[in-house]
């Protein structure tokens, strides 16, 4: 008998394990479905469904086939020391999640570049004014990660037709997109980036990539978006890139602790726009169906499609 193990404070466990029964009917879920910390018979476990999972806890079923993550990133996993290096860790790749990044991401690419920060101020003042406004193909973005997510954004704003750019561990090949790959290549993509998003994996390789440094190779008066992890923006370098002004205005979904404390500078700092970590949500209906699909890949004895790479941690 096979069982799958729930672990997650941030969803409705209800919602995925309904979404779970329809796409793997074959499977008895009122009975083989288990919410941590429930354990059921802890050595019928064969899946774990995890989303930032209490450490420790993977450690606890000793005939654990895969982990199965669901939402993007999996940094919280591989920090934790304790966790079975030996089961397969299976990243989320979904549709849904994709596509409501993306979304995001030309919201906040449009807020900045069509100047609607300033109009909401200048709504605020009563200040009935025109802005200068340049066309989108003079308008540089850059991505930091080309992977499922960044890929995807960069895409629908080459569609837009501003001039887009990214920059990757390894070179990458999209239609209309300008790679830039290796640290070697990384001021020059930041020299030539008027609007910069993130959405890199987080490693050790990764963390702190906005800095002090980094921010000042960005041109005069440009722009930051954050949709990735916290852990990527070193917060009071860009304060102080904000205060400066050498950085014109910031959109950060993520922080370096969540929720935001209360008594956080970045609540009412003037130039960043926050939100509380929803640019991209799973979806249980859209990404149930490339679960299932896995769990009956690892019962039947085949390897999980969508691996993360332990060497480079996604």
């Amino acid at each position: 008998m096979s069982a799958i193990v729930y672990i997650s404070e941030g969803d409705d466990p209800e919602r995925w394990r309904l979404a779970l029964a329809t796409a793997l009917p074959e499977a008895d879920l009122e009975r083989d479905f288990h919410i941590w910390p429930d354990r059921g018979d802890a050595d019928q476990i064969d899946i774990a469904l995890v989303w930032r999972p209490t450490p420790g806890a993977l450690q606890n079923f000793p005939n654990l086939k895969a982990i199965i993550n669901l939402g993007a990133g999996v940094d919280t996993i591989v920090a934790d020391h304790t966790w079975p290096r030996h089961v397969p860790l299976v990243r989320m790749v979904d549709a849904a999640l994709t596509g409501n990044m993306t979304e995001f991401i030309i919201h906040r690419v449009l807020h900045f570049h069509r100047k609607f920060y300033r109009y909401e101020k200048m709504q605020r003042a009563h200040d009935w004014r025109e802005l200068r406004q340049i066309e989108s193909q003079d308008r540089s973005v850059g991505i930091l990660g080309l992977g499922e997510l960044g890929g995807d954004a960069a895409r629908h704003l080459v569609n837009l037709n501003f001039r887009v750019s990214g920059w990757s561990r390894s070179e990458k090949n999209l239609d209309g997109v300008q790679s830039f790959f290796g640290q070697d290549q990384l001021t020059a993509f930041l020299n030539n980036t008027e609007i910069l998003v993130c959405l890199l994996p987080l490693t050790p390789e990764t963390t702190g990539i906005i800095n002090a440094t980094s921010l000042s190779q960005l041109p005069q008066g440009a722009f930051v978006i954050n949709a990735a992890r916290g852990g990527h923006v070193v917060e009071a370098d860009l304060r102080a890139a904000l205060d400066s002004g050498h950085i014109e205005a910031a959109a950060l979904d993520v922080f370096a602790s969540e929720p935001l404390p209360d008594d956080s500078p970045m609540w009412d700092h003037p130039k960043i726009i926050l939100s509380p970590h929803i640019a991209s949500l799973s979806v249980p209906a859209s990404a149930a169906a490339s679960i299932a699909e896995n769990i009956r890949r690892v019962r039947r004895g085949e390897a999980p499609r969508d691996l993360v790479e332990l060497e480079s941690g996604y």
